[in-house]
């Protein structure tokens, strides 16, 4: 049985094993070039939420075994792909006529990235090998020499010789150095904090050589992740007609907006009957990006007697995501995981014209999505002059 029918089966066989454990069960248990063994792990580490893939990458530095470099090659490059890279894997040895890279990261904008990962910074690097790859990869039209430059990617957070070395060199404005740690920082901002598509573009350009005499562009990096923060915990924007009762938060919600979301997957995933991996504070996709998801969740609010829950999604960010994947569902968790509304995203956009939209300074528009209930009853309320949608029917049965 595959590592991977393993997990969708018995997941408890694997949840908390240490990784040189979760490649004794992969294949003939050994990673090697074009292998059983790789495939079934590299498939693997597809599956895993970000917290299992920051504890491997931490089994890997903090207890040697045989595999651990090649396996810390396999994580390194699964960041890349969370990271919305499109990622070569490179080979785990060295062959003759093949060039030895790691992984090539490349995004949408153009750039790649020839990754090599070490495990330690006891040794001074070959950077004029690197040099060398990236040479024959650009006279072989595979990356071009004003878009692409040089990733190391070092286990260890103390780099300071690695660091006067590159400095040091020639090469100094083609390389570019990060630890793993801040790697998975990275992925932790885009799938915990942020979704809006800028940001992760910011993100994934920081990882490129730059000149950092004037620094606007980390200033609008950190600008604009604030403000996609802020969208999500403003009040509802709720016209009120003369007579008519305001819209205000339920004693029991607290004063802050709520966030539920990977409870609310955890329920959906048994519906769908499909694993689903985080891409960013609100979507998920499965591995094998035939199913996509957007969740989103609100805190309950009152106006008069009915109960009100209000959510901000954001007409623009979601074509990329959506674009090429045929079952892409939208759910709103209504006060707590046990109230899901699960809607498939075709049907959602059709409903958007009767929707309250807000344009953000920088053109972006977001729709507002209020839903009533009212004695067991879902709608979701529109514009003067839409009918309000039925959505009890969209709820997701009680577990």
């Amino acid at each position: 049985m595959s590592l991977t029918s393993i997990w969708m089966t018995d997941p408890d066989q694997l949840r908390g094993k240490h990784i040189q454990q979760i490649i004794s069960f992969a294949g003939a248990g050994k990673l090697l070039d074009d292998s059983q063994a790789s495939l079934e792990f590299r498939e693997f580490l597809q599956l895993v939420q970000l917290e299992t893939l920051q504890s491997f990458a931490e089994g890997c530095l903090q207890d040697s075994f045989p595999d651990s470099g090649l396996a810390l090659q396999d994580i390194v490059n699964e960041i890349g792909r969370r990271l919305d890279f499109e990622v070569e894997k490179g080979r785990y040895r060295g062959t003759r006529g093949r060039v030895g890279f790691d992984g090539i990261w490349r995004s949408e904008d153009g750039r790649g990235l020839i990754v090599e990962v070490k495990t330690t910074d006891a040794y001074r690097i070959e950077l004029a090998r690197l040099a060398a790859y990236r040479k024959e990869l650009i006279a072989t039209g595979r990356l071009s020499e004003a878009t692409s430059s040089i990733l190391i990617v070092v286990g260890r957070a103390h780099t300071e010789d690695l660091e006067a070395q590159v400095r040091g060199s020639r090469y100094a404005w083609d390389v570019r150095l990060i630890s793993i740690r801040a790697l998975l920082k990275l992925l932790d901002i885009k799938s915990k904090l942020v979704e809006n598509p800028l940001v992760v573009q910011q993100v994934r350009s920081i990882l490129a050589p730059r000149e950092y005499t004037r620094v606007d562009d980390i200033v609008d990096l950190v600008f604009r992740a604030a403000e996609d923060v802020a969208i999500e915990s403003e009040e509802p924007e709720t016209e009120v007609e003369e007579g008519e009762e305001a819209v205000v938060p339920a004693k029991e919600s607290g004063g802050k907006q709520v966030d539920f979301n990977d409870e609310c997957v955890k329920r959906i995933e048994k519906r769908l009957g499909r694993p689903l991996v985080k891409q960013s504070r609100v979507t998920w996709k499965s591995p094998d990006n035939a199913v996509a998801l957007l969740c989103k969740t609100s805190r309950r609010y009152i106006r008069g007697q009915r109960v009100v829950y209000w959510f901000a999604v954001h007409s623009s960010r979601y074509g990329k995501l959506f674009s090429s994947i045929d079952e892409t569902w939208v759910a709103f968790g209504c006060g707590s995981p046990e109230v899901i509304v699960l809607v498939p995203f075709a049907t959602f956009r059709d409903w958007t014209a009767g929707l309250n939209i807000t344009t953000m300074k920088h053109g972006e528009v977001y729709w507002h999505v209020h839903i009533w209930e009212d004695e067991c009853r879902f709608e979701l309320r529109r514009k003067a002059g839409f009918e309000p949608i039925d959505l009890t029917p969209y709820l997701l049965a009680t577990p």
